[in-house]
C-alpha cells in the first residue's frame, strides 16, 4: 500500500526513483592523511636509530670518472698535464703513469652549477688498491716530504729534511740579521678566491700567506699562492670560548674530544692543501689555553717538521711554552694591524709594527684579506726600505728569533 500511495502522489510525468543507501568509509580523509604521515615519520626515525653511518648528514660531492680516448701511436704531442706531472714524477723515481691509468674529473661548483674537466694520473697498482692518489703535479711539492692518511697526503720529515725549510721562501738571512724586520701575515684566505687572489697578486712575495681547509679548492689557490714565491701557513681551526654559537667549521678540534680524536680531525686538515711551513691556529680561544689538548697537537707538528704561528688572539695560550718544548720553530703575532678595519687605524697600526722592530729587532703583524688592509699594507710596504726596515717571511722572522 506504501507503494502504491507513492505512485499516486508522485506528479504526473515524472517516475519515482529509489534512493539507495550511500557507503560510508569508517574515516575521514584528513584521518588517513594523519596515519600516512604518522608512517613515514616513524619509517623516517627507524632508519636514523638503527642505521649505523657516521658520516650522515655529511656533505657527499659525486664525480665523474672516464677513461680518455686512446692516443694514438705515432702522437708527439704529450698532454700539457703529463708534461707538468712529469719533472715531479722523475723525482719520485717512479715511471710516468700510462694512458690508460688517466682518468677524468668532472668537477661542479655547488653554488654556479659550472663544470670544469680534470685530467689526473691513478699512479702505480699499489696506490690503486689504496684508493688513493698522490698529488705529483703540483708545483714545487717535494714526494718525499709527503706520506698517506685516511683522509689524503701530509707532512712527513724524510731525508733529513723537513716541510718548515723546505717551504720556507727565499730571504736573505745575513741580511735580517743586522737590522730591523717585519713579517706580514695575511690569514683567513682559501674560502674567498676573489680577496685570496687580490692578496696573492697585490702584495710582495715576502708577505706570508695563512690558508683555512675550507673553500671549493683551497688547494688550488695555495699551488697559485707558492707560483707567486709566497709562503704559506695552513688555519687549523680550534674551539673558541663561544662554542658552538661561534663555529669555526668541520672537523674543529675540540676540548671535550680525545687526543686520539683531535689528531685524526687533525689529519683532515693537514691533507687539504700542500706545500705550507707550518701551522696556525684559527680562532682557538678555550682550544690554545688548555695544555693537554693543545701538547698532542704541537708534538705532532713537530714530528713532521712544521713550525707554529700563533696569531696572538688568545693571552693564555700555552702554544709558545709547548712549542719551546718540541723544539719546534715559532712566533707569535704582536697585534692584529686591521683590528679596526679603517684607513686611518690600519696606518697608526703599521706605525706602531715599526717601532717594534726597531726597539726589540723582530715585530709580527697579522691581517685579514680586506680590501682596505691590502691597500694600505701595499703603500706601507714600499716605505719600509726607507726606513730602515727590512720586510722578511714569517719563516726567517722564526729563525731570527731564535737565534737571537
Amino acid at each position: 500500500m506504501a507503494e502504491a500511495a507513492d505512485e499516486l502522489s508522485t506528479p504526473l510525468g515524472q517516475q519515482t526513483v529509489d534512493r539507495t543507501r550511500r557507503f560510508r568509509l569508517p574515516f575521514t580523509a584528513m584521518q588517513a592523511l594523519a596515519v600516512l604521515l604518522g608512517l613515514v615519520l616513524v619509517g623516517f626515525v627507524g632508519i636514523a636509530l638503527f642505521n649505523d653511518n657516521p658520516l650522515g648528514g655529511e656533505p657527499i660531492a659525486r664525480v665523474t670518472l672516464r677513461n680518455p680516448p686512446p692516443a694514438a701511436a705515432d702522437d708527439k704531442h704529450a698532454p700539457a698535464s703529463q708534461a707538468a706531472a712529469e719533472p715531479v714524477a722523475k723525482s719520485a723515481a717512479k715511471a710516468p703513469a700510462a694512458a690508460s691509468d688517466a682518468r677524468t674529473v668532472t668537477i661542479i661548483d655547488g653554488s654556479s652549477g659550472k663544470r670544469q674537466d680534470v685530467v689526473i694520473g691513478v699512479g702505480d697498482p699499489a696506490d690503486k688498491a689504496d684508493g688513493d692518489t698522490p698529488p705529483l703535479a703540483m708545483t714545487g711539492i717535494d714526494p718525499r716530504l709527503l706520506e698517506k692518511s685516511r683522509y689524503g697526503m701530509i707532512p712527513v720529515v724524510a731525508d733529513g729534511l723537513k716541510p718548515f725549510t723546505v717551504y720556507a721562501a727565499e730571504a736573505d738571512r745575513a741580511k735580517a740579521a743586522r737590522m730591523p724586520v717585519v713579517a706580514i701575515v695575511v690569514a683567513g684566505l682559501g674560502v674567498g678566491a676573489a680577496k685570496t687572489t687580490d692578496a696573492i697578486m697585490k702584495l710582495p712575495p715576502a708577505v706570508t700567506l695563512a690558508f683555512t681547509p675550507y673553500g671549493s679548492d683551497p688547494g688550488k689557490l695555495a699551488e697559485r699562492a707558492r707560483t707567486q714565491r709566497h709562503e704559506i701557513l695552513l688555519q687549523i681551526p680550534m674551539e673558541p670560548f663561544d662554542y658552538p654559537d661561534n663555529d669555526p667549521g668541520p672537523q674543529t678540534l675540540l676540548t671535550t674530544l680525545s687526543s686520539e680524536q683531535n689528531l685524526d680531525r687533525f689529519y683532515w686538515h693537514l691533507s687539504r692543501l700542500q706545500g705550507y711551513a707550518g701551522i696556525a691556529n684559527f680562532m682557538g680561544g678555550r682550544f690554545v689555553a688548555a695544555d693537554p689538548v693543545m701538547q698532542p697537537i704541537v708534538r705532532e707538528a713537530a714530528k713532521r717538521g712544521l713550525s707554529y704561528f700563533d696569531d696572538g688572539s688568545t693571552p693564555r695560550s700555552v702554544a709558545q711554552t709547548l712549542s719551546a718544548g718540541q723544539s719546534l720553530p715559532f712566533a707569535k703575532a704582536d697585534f692584529a694591524i686591521d683590528a679596526v678595519p679603517t684607513s686611518a687605524e690600519i696606518d697608526r697600526a703599521l706605525v706602531k709594527l715599526e717601532t717594534i722592530a726597531k726597539e726589540r729587532g723582530t715585530a709580527v703583524g697579522v691581517a685579514s684579506a680586506l680590501p682596505v688592509s691590502i691597500e694600505r699594507l701595499g703603500a706601507w710596504l714600499k716605505t719600509l726600505d726607507s726606513k730602515g726596515i727590512m720586510l722578511v717571511p714569517l719563516t726567517t722572522a722564526m729563525l731570527k728569533s731564535k737565534s737571537g
